[in-house]
């Protein structure tokens, strides 16, 4: 006989999971409103965060209720709500705020994405491109949505770029070119960890514009170079990093990306693949959730590490380590095949 209580159970979780939506929908609410900004000083009742934020108390109330079962934020005895360190990293002066981040992921384009789901399995194409009319690419350089997600990616990748910097070992003398680096956020963590290494950041041109490698002052062991690294990526680097990039693209555009990093390597120059690795079972992890954003995003995917020994081995590659970082994603080593 069936335990009826096991299946009750089950399908109250299955709402749940339904419903999960709701969470990420208030965390952008609180995220917009700037609602962490005021409690920096200390903990507030919702009806002071509702006079600061021009909110309606009840609702503001409810909203951070939720937020505060997830650890975003938390109520105390008297009814005033705390910063918790989540919540912290939503203020827009924190250090690595991940504010921008998360205004970022839940644009409006990325929710009509997510409600595409069955057309994207059923054609095998990222329902962006369907709803949109262009690749995400196309469509954010000319968007006027491209500020926030160039924000957005810069503050998204700087909450792990000291654990990754500090995972691989740059030896001073040494050059690291950052493919598609964006504003430079990685490379400029690299740089002030290690004072004798030297670095390029390569992107679109219009994408370095806007970098922040000035922020090392007089330092001049940087360089910017503009490009396309479906062209050709720059010569004589040591260490040619892929943070975040991989992930975006089919297997064959990954493929034509490591083959120009590799007709750029000299003797002794290493590839650092920087992105998630998916572990085998049944567990959960960040890189399986990541998975299903650039499925319904981008013609990218993330990969284990069988996979990227395979895209590693078609453009003459071969896979030597994975180094785990402490964040979501991992290192991945790759040497002249």
């Amino acid at each position: 006989m069936q335990d009826v209580s096991k299946l009750d159970q089950a399908a109250l979780n299955l709402l749940d999971h339904a419903l999960g939506y709701m969470y990420a929908a208030a965390l952008r609410g609180v995220a917009q409103l700037g609602v962490a900004d005021q409690l920096a000083a200390g903990p507030r009742t919702p009806a002071e965060l509702a006079a600061a934020t021009g909110t309606q108390t009840a609702f503001l109330h409810r909203t951070l209720k939720l937020l505060a079962t997830r650890g975003v934020f938390r109520e105390d005895e008297d009814g005033r709500f705390h910063l918790t360190p989540e919540a912290d990293a939503l203020r827009s002066d924190a250090p690595s705020s991940l504010r921008p981040a998360v205004i970022m992921l839940t644009e409006n384009n990325f929710w009509q994405s997510a409600t595409e789901f069955p057309a994207t399995m059923r054609e095998g194409k990222p329902a962006f491109e369907q709803l949109f009319g262009k690749s995400f690419f196309d469509y954010m350089v000319n968007s006027e949505d491209a500020a926030v997600f160039h924000q957005g990616m810069a503050s998204y990748a700087s909450a792990g770029n000291p654990f990754i910097a500090q995972s691989y070992e740059f030896p001073a003398g040494s050059t690291v070119v950052d493919v598609g680096g964006g504003h430079g956020g990685f490379l400029l963590t690299v740089l002030r960890e290690n004072p004798g290494v030297r670095g390029v950041l390569f992107d679109s041109d219009y994408v370095v514009a806007g970098h922040c490698l000035d922020e090392l002052g007089a330092d001049d062991r940087w360089e910017l170079a503009p490009g396309d690294f479906f062209a050709e990526v720059p010569s004589g680097g040591d260490f040619y990093v892929l943070k975040y990039i991989l992930h975006d693209w089919s297997d064959e555009e990954c493929v034509s990306i490591l083959r120009n990093c590799r007709r750029a390597m000299t003797p002794g120059s290493r590839v650092l693949v920087v992105d998630s690795v998916i572990p085998p079972g049944n567990e959960p992890h960040t890189g399986k959730l990541l998975d299903m954003f650039m499925m319904l995003v981008v013609t990218g995917r993330e990969r284990s590490e069988e996979e990227f020994a395979s895209l590693f081995a078609k453009a003459d590659l071969r896979l030597s380590r994975v180094i785990p970082t402490g964040s979501p994603v991992s290192i991945v080593e790759g040497v002249a095949g």
